[in-house]
C-alpha cells in the first residue's frame, strides 16, 4: 500500500452536505466582491464515474455567485480535473482530484486571487521576477489532502501561474492518480515537478522555489541587468516566527522604522499543529499563531517583506546589510530572528532517500505509509507526538531513542504507553537507512546496552530528533557554539555593536514560543537603550 491513501467513501457526500448546510452561505459571502466571471471547467472522460462527483461539487461551488459557472469538456485524463478560467481565458491553475480537506481553502483562494482581490500577492519585486520565468513551464503539485503544508506551497504555485502566463500549475490529490505516484515513488509531500524534473520535497516559500524555479527554468533577468534597490531603516529584523515579530512589534512601538525580512511569518511554528502551553491560550495550531502574529504586526507600520531568501550579509560598519536577489536592506541595527529548521540524523542512506521513505511531517506524509510498519527517531514530545499521529494508519510503528529515558512530557509519554502496536527502544543508535536509493526497507539500530545491531522491516522512518539553528549565514562574522547557536548576553546582544539575536537560533536553553516571544522583545528593547546612549551612531 505504499504510496496510496486511505479513502473515505462518504468523504464527498460529507463536503457536498457541508457545502449546502453551512459552507455556502459562507461562500456567497467570500465572492460576494468578485468582479470578473470565472468558470470551472472540467476536463475529463465520460465514463468515469468520479466525473460526476467532481462535478457536482464544482457546481455546487458555483452556485454561490453569479459570477461564478462550471462547465464540462470531454479529455483524456487519467483522472477529472478542473482548470479555472477567467473571461473565457485560461488562467492557468487546474487541480487533479475534488479540493477537499486542506486544499478548500487553495481552491477558494485561487479563485480570489485570479479575480485579483485575494490575499498572499507578492510586491512588485518578486512579481516581477515571476513574470520574467521563461516559460512554457508545466508544473505539478502532488499534495494529500491531510498536509497541513501541502496549502501553502500549491498556493504559492497557482499565484506564479497567475502571474506568468507562460506557467501552468495543477494541484493534484495524489489519491487519485496511484499509478503516477507509484511511478514516480512520492512518498512525501508537498512535492513539485517541473514537467519530470524534480524541483522541490516538503514545506517552502514562494521566495525559495521561485529561485528554484529561475535555476530549473530560467529566468529573462540577469543579475547585472539592474542594481538592486536599496532599503533603507532603523531597524531591520531578519525572521518572521514568534522571536521576530515580537520584536518587530517592540521596535515600532518604540518608533523605529522596522523592516522585517522572513521567508514566512511563522517561520518554524507553522508545522505544528497543537501548541497547549502558550500562556493564557489555552490552545491553538502554528498556521493560526502565524496569523494572529501577522495580524497584529499589521497594526503598526512595519514593512513586512515575505518570501525573501538573503544571499549575504555584511555586520561591518555604522550600517548592516542584508542582500537578496535585487535587493539590498540596511540598517544600524540588525535583529537576527531566524530560528532553527529539522536537525537530521547524518547517516548513510538518509539523504538520499529524503521525499522517498524518510520525512520530517507525520501530517503531511503519514498517509503514504497506511497499511506498512515505520519508525520514529527521537524520544522527545515531537517523537511521541509522531507515533501517536501514525498509529491508526500503520499496524506497527518503531520508536527509537539514543538516551536511556524517554524526554518527551510525562502526559505524552502516559498516551504513548497505551498503544499496543507501538514499540519504545531506548539507548538505540540509528546507524543507517536501509534502501535503494529510491525506497527505504529498514533501519539499522545498535542497541547501546547489548552492543547488537539489528535491522527492523520499514518501509519509513520519521526523524524527529530536534532542530538545528539557522546560523550558517553569520559563519565567521558572530560567535557561534558548537551546537550552531549564535552566542548572545542576557540583553540578546551579539559580539558585534548593532547585531542582537533572539529565540531558537541564540544560545538560549528551552526552545518555547513562549520564551522565543520574550527574547524578541528583549532584544527590541536592548536595540532601543543602545540606540538612546548614542552608541550605534
Amino acid at each position: 500500500m505504499s504510496g496510496t491513501f486511505p479513502r473515505n467513501p462518504h468523504r464527498l457526500q460529507i463536503l457536498l452536505t457541508m457545502l449546502d448546510n453551512t459552507i455556502k452561505e459562507q461562500l456567497k459571502n467570500i465572492f460576494s466582491r468578485l468582479q470578473s466571471d470565472i468558470t470551472l471547467r472540467m476536463l475529463s472522460r465520460q465514463d468515469d464515474i468520479r466525473s460526476a462527483e467532481m462535478f457536482e461539487f464544482l457546481q455546487d461551488v458555483a452556485s454561490t455567485s453569479p459570477r461564478l459557472s462550471a462547465e464540462a469538456s470531454d479529455a483524456d485524463t487519467d483522472a477529472p480535473e478542473f482548470e479555472i478560467i477567467k473571461g473565457g481565458a485560461s488562467t492557468g491553475v487546474k487541480f487533479c482530484g475534488i479540493p477537499n480537506g486542506h486544499e478548500f481553502s487553495t481552491l477558494l483562494l485561487a479563485v480570489l486571487n485570479a479575480d485579483g482581490h485575494g490575499k498572499n500577492l507578492p510586491d512588485a519585486a518578486l512579481t516581477a521576477r515571476i513574470q520574467a520565468l521563461k516559460g512554457p513551464i508545466r508544473l505539478r503539485t502532488f499534495v494529500s489532502l491531510t498536509c497541513t503544508n501541502c496549502p501553502d506551497v500549491a498556493q504559492a504555485l497557482n499565484v506564479i501561474a497567475l502571474l506568468n502566463p507562460g506557467v501552468e500549475n495543477t494541484v493534484t490529490d495524489g489519491a487519485v492518480v496511484p499509478g503516477l505516484v507509484k511511478e514516480l515513488d512520492i512518498k512525501s509531500v508537498p512535492a513539485v515537478y517541473a514537467g519530470d524534473t524534480l524541483v522541490s520535497v516538503g514545506r517552502i516559500t514562494l521566495g525559495d522555489l521561485l529561485a528554484k524555479l529561475e535555476d530549473t527554468c530560467g529566468t529573462s533577468v540577469s543579475a547585472d541587468d539592474a542594481a538592486p534597490t536599496v532599503r533603507e531603516y532603523d531597524v531591520t529584523v531578519l525572521g518572521g516566527g514568534p522571536a521576530g515579530c515580537a520584536a518587530a512589534i517592540y521596535c515600532a512601538r518604540k518608533g523605529f522604522t522596522t523592516a522585517v525580512v522572513a521567508g514566512a511569518v511563522g517561520g518554524q511554528v507553522l508545522e505544528t499543529m497543537d501548541i497547549g502551553n502558550l500562556i493564557s491560550v489555552t490552545s491553538t495550531t502554528g498556521p493560526q499563531l502565524a496569523t494572529n502574529l501577522k495580524t497584529h504586526m499589521a497594526a503598526y507600520p512595519i514593512e513586512l517583506f515575505e518570501n525573501r531568501t538573503v544571499n549575504s550579509v555584511s555586520l561591518t560598519g555604522r550600517e548592516k546589510e542584508l542582500r537578496c536577489t535585487g535587493e539590498t536592506f540596511r540598517s544600524r541595527a540588525l535583529i537576527i530572528a531566524t530560528g532553527a529548521g529539522w536537525r537530521h540524523l547524518s547517516v548513510p542512506g538518509e539523504s538520499e532517500h529524503v521525499g522517498h521513505g524518510v520525512s520530517f511531517c507525520t501530517h503531511c506524509d503519514g498517509p503514504y505509509y497506511a497499511g506498512t510498519r515505520v519508525a520514529v527517531v527521537g524520544g522527545g514530545n515531537s517523537g511521541i507526538e509522531a507515533a501517536i499521529d501514525l498509529v491508526n494508519l500503520c499496524p506497527h510503528v518503531d520508536l527509537f531513542e539514543f538516551t536511556d529515558s524517554l524526554k518527551a512530557d510525562v502526559v505524552l509519554q502516559k498516551k504513548v504507553a497505551t498503544l499496543t502496536n507501538v514499540d519504545i527502544h531506548l539507548s538505540s543508535q540509528v546507524e543507517e537507512i536501509v534502501g535503494d536509493g529510491t525506497s527505504v526497507s529498514g533501519i539499522k539500530v545498535k542497541d547501546l546496552a547489548s552492543g547488537e545491531v539489528s535491522v527492523y522491516p520499514v518501509s519509513g522512518v520519521f526523524v524527529q530528533i530536534g532542530q538545528k539553528p539557522n546560523s550558517s549565514l553569520f559563519q565567521g562574522q558572530l560567535a557561534i557554539n558548537k551546537g550552531g547557536e549564535i552566542e548572545v548576553d542576557r540583553s540578546c546582544r551579539t559580539a558585534v555593536k548593532g547585531v542582537y539575536a533572539a529565540g531558537d537560533v541564540t544560545d538560549i536553553p528551552y526552545k518555547q514560543v513562549v520564551i522565543a516571544m520574550g527574547e524578541g522583545g528583549k532584544a527590541a528593547l536592548s536595540a532601543f537603550l543602545d540606540f538612546m546612549r548614542g552608541e550605534l551612531d
